[in-house]
């Protein structure tokens, strides 16, 4: 097996090659099938090893239709989607390799290891739950379900993508721009064929970000604001669609509905204890958060908006904290805080990354081999850099997954980190908010969670097999080191002087940490009720809205405007993996805020419980759940006030 791949996706040829692959695929597993004595060596692990290689296939495709979108991509990608998705279900819905797996969890129970017994047990569950044990009629419906979804969540995607890049707004009095870092008004400046000077503003997030926080004209944050929150109206049609077939396809299995299918293969355990942590977690915000509006509404000349929250925001931040965010900015050059990432993680951890002259798929990508203890590990990718053609937002997307063959040869891990930071050009380099900042520490705390681990079967290494409520936990630890005093100053250093933060500033930005953070809480409490809710019964049209307007009563304490479509692009559980699942960033952050200050606690480096973290957390990947693995760590329950204590909530 070679360690790392070579990036390569031949569009022209990929269809023609998926099904080859595939059908191959099938052919090969009607092959094993047909011997006599079936073992996990000579079924499970050769079933395993072509998963895993046509995933080496496929996502040089998915990914290119994320970081360099076109014509081409999505047509290629939209042309892939119901193959890959047949393939699956075809797979998923065997009875004969369902009845073989669980023929050998009998028979070898007693010799194979934790890790094969966990492949099993997760195979023999995901075949349970894509209804493998169903008749045939049954199974074919499930597999029409199953392609239509995944038509319908590109599309969703796509209309998203869109329509971001279809806006754009060109401001030309300069009056309009007052008061914009001049980063920011330099990043929006262009001159017209006339020779006059004008700003380009879009709904990528670093322009819209930009404006809608510093951006003096009310109306024209009002007019970004509208243009954001209404985008892809004809995605309403494509929510009533997915809810329709989730239902359906949740019923089918044997659910009461679609979040009791999400939970099976979670660690909550059922709907109410889910509802219950949202709903204790409003509570306890609930009244800080009225406080902080207070405080907030105060300095404003009018009732404040939606669209007035981030400009006031920065207002208030300055007043309290005296915290400019554009003063800070110069001390947060992407190169360096990458540079200075990677030395916190080996002091804290003992891995080192060293830079890959690599042909990739963009200018702005590179790549870095990482070294546990001088040991090769794995390849990690990063592309950090916002364009027209990349997704919105910021992502880990793995590619190998550690392994070995059938023969014992060992694969290594590899890893995209994508993320949408200001673009650097020949006369500005990319300089980051402190936010930004703490979104390159979360993806990398996922990318370390993949190719970290020391699992030998793929289906369960790195980030494969954790439950989906506990994924979020290694890319939350590590994002709250972003704001330590000892890991700033590895890399918070002015791109022109050299000089480190200084450490007022550093109180400040500490201090700052949790500005609002009650109802910043109370934001993400509405999305995980609206998303968990959702999907407790059947929602069509208006009805959507009517329950985002029910649970927005009690959490949404400025009350949105009618033409704020926020469901229209809420990719995550539409286009994403968190349907049902969107209450997994509080589950998880309970795990990692307990864990951090436990590290914090120690010192951070040299601290025992991060080297057991490495040992147990990471190096296990998802070869073991998640409640085994954190009771190993901690020795006991996660508390759930130390994400209270993480959010300055008392």
């Amino acid at each position: 097996m070679s360690k790392f791949l070579s990036f390569h996706c031949n569009l022209e040829t990929f269809i023609d090659d998926l099904k080859s692959k595939t059908k191959n695929n099938l052919t090969q597993v009607d092959k094993l099938l047909t011997q006599e004595h079936k073992t996990f060596q000579n079924f499970v692990k050769p079933i395993e090893l072509m998963e895993e290689e046509l995933e080496h296939f496929f996502t040089p495709l998915s990914h290119l239709n994320a970081v360099n979108n076109s014509q081409e991509t999505q047509k290629v990608y939209t042309e892939a989607l119901p193959i890959i998705t047949e393939y699956s279900t075809q797979l998923s819905q065997n009875l004969a390799i369902y009845n073989t797996f669980k023929e050998i969890q009998k028979n070898e129970a007693d010799t194979l290891n934790y890790e094969q017994k966990r492949v099993l047990t997760l195979n023999i569950q995901n075949f349970e739950l894509s209804g493998a044990h169903l008749n045939e009629k049954t199974k074919a419906r499930l597999q029409e379900i199953n392609i239509k979804k995944s038509e319908l969540a590109n599309n969703f995607s796509q209309n998203l993508l869109d329509a971001t890049n279809a806006y754009e707004k060109i401001i030309t009095d300069e009056k309009d721009v007052a008061g914009l870092p001049e980063s920011e008004k330099e990043s929006a400046k262009f001159t017209d064929e006339d020779g006059k000077v004008k700003y380009k503003f879009t709904l990528q997030m670093p322009s819209y970000i930009a404006y809608m926080t510093y951006g003096p004209n009310r109306e024209i944050r009002e007019e970004f604001y509208r243009a954001y929150t209404s985008r892809a109206p004809q995605n309403a049609a494509i929510i009533d669609e997915l809810l329709a077939l989730r239902e359906e396809m949740s019923k089918l299995l044997g659910f009461n509905n679609y979040a009791e299918y999400s939970l099976a293969s979670k660690m909550a355990k059922d709907t109410t204890t889910v509802v219950n942590f949202l709903e204790s977690l409003l509570d306890n915000s609930i009244e800080q958060a009225k406080n902080e509006l207070t405080q907030l509404q105060k300095i404003a000349p009018f009732d404040l908006a939606s669209h007035d929250v981030a400009f006031y925001s920065e207002i208030l931040k300055k007043e309290q904290y005296a915290i400019n965010e554009e003063e800070y900015r110069p001390y947060f050059e992407q190169k360096s805080v990458v540079n200075g990432m990677f030395d916190f993680l080996e002091k804290l951890f003992g891995i080192t990354f060293k830079e890959v002259d690599e042909t990739l798929w963009h200018e702005k990508a590179y790549a870095y081999d990482v070294y546990e203890h001088e040991k090769l590990k794995a390849r990690v990718y990063f592309d950090l850099e916002a364009r027209e053609s990349k997704r919105g937002g910021a992502w880990m997307h793995n590619w190998q997954s550690h392994s070995t063959d059938t023969q014992g040869r060992e694969q290594l891990a590899s890893a995209f980190v994508v993320c949408n930071f200001p673009p650097s050009s020949n006369s500005q380099p990319s300089l980051l908010r402190h936010d930004d900042v703490v979104t390159l520490f979360h993806e990398t705390g996922h990318t370390i969670h993949h190719i970290l681990s020391e699992v030998k079967e793929n289906e369960v290494s790195g980030v494969n097999g954790v439950e989906w409520d506990a994924v979020e936990y290694p890319s939350q630890f590590l994002e709250n080191f972003a704001y330590e005093p000892k890991v700033l100053k590895l890399f918070a250093k002015h791109y022109k002087t050299g000089e480190i933060l200084p450490d007022k500033m550093i109180e400040k930005l500490v201090k700052s940490k949790n500005f609002l953070s009650a109802m910043g809480m109370l934001r993400q409490l509405e999305f995980s009720l609206f998303d968990f809710k959702l999907h407790m019964q059947t929602y069509q049209g208006e009805q959507v809205q009517d329950l985002l307007d029910a649970i927005r009563e009690k959490t949404a304490l400025i009350k949105p405007p009618k033409y704020n479509k926020f469901q229209n692009g809420f990719a995550h559980i539409f286009a994403g993996g968190y349907a049902a699942g969107y209450y997994s960033y509080k589950w998880a952050e309970v795990l990692s805020a307990d864990t951090f200050y436990a590290v914090v606690d120690e010192g951070i480096f040299n601290s025992q419980t991060a080297q057991k973290y490495l040992d147990i957390i990471l190096h296990n990947g998802g070869a073991k759940s998640m409640q085994d693995l954190y009771l190993e760590l901690m020795g006991r329950e996660a508390n759930t006030r130390q994400l209270l204590r993480l959010s300055g909530i008392k």
